[in-house]
């Protein structure tokens, strides 16, 4: 890709860096704030160096916060009781857009992953850990995706609860609503027939 401006190439490229922007993508949002009035591209630019400047993380749940304990965990209405465990804050966020989950959070900041590079101590297991052995907790919900390595810190973590008498989880998984049997996957197939429910049940939801 051709540029008549150093300055039009290095914003590209800086654009292109951004998970899921391709070159051409970026070309177009460039030329698009190019387009744009300067304030509006400057409020941009402050917002993204406000962001990286003094972003806070939860220290109960480790959740993407303005203060040090997030809004989720200060509730006194949320059941402390019962966590979610999740890999980062887009999970949350689904989560609470369902309305139907009153418990709080965990949130790791990603995944076991030996073939990237990523181990338990990359992540808040340990404060995990060291939050169950202070005995507030019932019940952990694994939310993790259904990939080998959500399946692997699932399991990791299961192991380091052992003799906790901690209620360990997972969230359901099976076919979505309005999905067709036949593009279906044979593991989440698999995984519907073997957690299926009674029929009257189904009728509740």
């Amino acid at each position: 890709m051709e540029f008549s401006s150093k300055l039009l190439e290095n914003a590209v490229y800086e654009m292109s860096q951004l998970p899921g922007i391709g070159k051409r993508t970026a070309l177009r949002l460039v030329l698009h704030l190019l387009k744009q009035p300067k304030e509006q591209t400057a409020r941009l630019a402050e917002a993204l160096v406000n962001l990286k400047d003094n972003i806070k993380f939860c220290k109960n749940c480790h959740n993407i916060s303005d203060v040090e304990v997030c809004e989720i965990c200060s509730n006194p209405r949320r059941d402390e009781s019962v966590v979610c465990v999740v890999e980062d804050i887009r999970d949350v966020m689904a989560i609470e857009n369902t309305g139907q989950f009153q418990g709080l959070y965990h949130v790791l900041g990603g995944k076991i992953s030996p073939m990237e590079g990523v181990g338990p101590q990359d992540l808040t297991i340990f404060s995990l850990v060291d939050k169950a052995k202070q005995g507030k907790i019932n019940e952990l919900i694994f939310a993790l995706s259904s990939t080998m390595e959500g399946d692997t810190t699932n399991f990791y973590i299961y192991k380091q609860l052992d003799g906790l008498g901690i209620k360990t989880s997972t969230i359901a998984r099976g076919i979505a609503v309005g999905d067709e049997l036949e593009y279906a996957d044979e593991v989440t197939l698999g995984r519907s027939i073997l957690n299926r429910i009674p029929f009257e049940n189904s009728l509740k939801v």
